[in-house]
């Protein structure tokens, strides 16, 4: 639609890469303790959630009935 009637230096539009800005950004603030304490918090409930679920998961995934858990039907124990 509209044109730029004077071509751009491809020199100025190499050199905008290595522009540095005189702004310099805010510095970062420390969390505070209770902001940690939380991250923490949180942290260790994702974790100890993963550790029971497969606590919880691993009987449900082995294959097979084990020896200590057999179910008999009555018919089978008046034999």
């Amino acid at each position: 639609m509209f044109r730029r009637r004077e071509a751009v230096p491809f020199a100025f539009v190499a050199e905008s890469d290595r522009f540095r800005s005189n702004v310099t950004p805010p510095a970062r603030q420390r969390p505070s303790v209770s902001e940690v304490a939380g991250r923490t918090l949180i942290g260790l409930t994702v974790v100890a959630g993963l550790v029971g679920s497969l606590l919880f998961g691993m009987p449900a995934m082995q294959a097979g009935p084990s020896a200590g858990h057999t179910q008999q039907s009555e018919a089978a124990e008046g034999r």
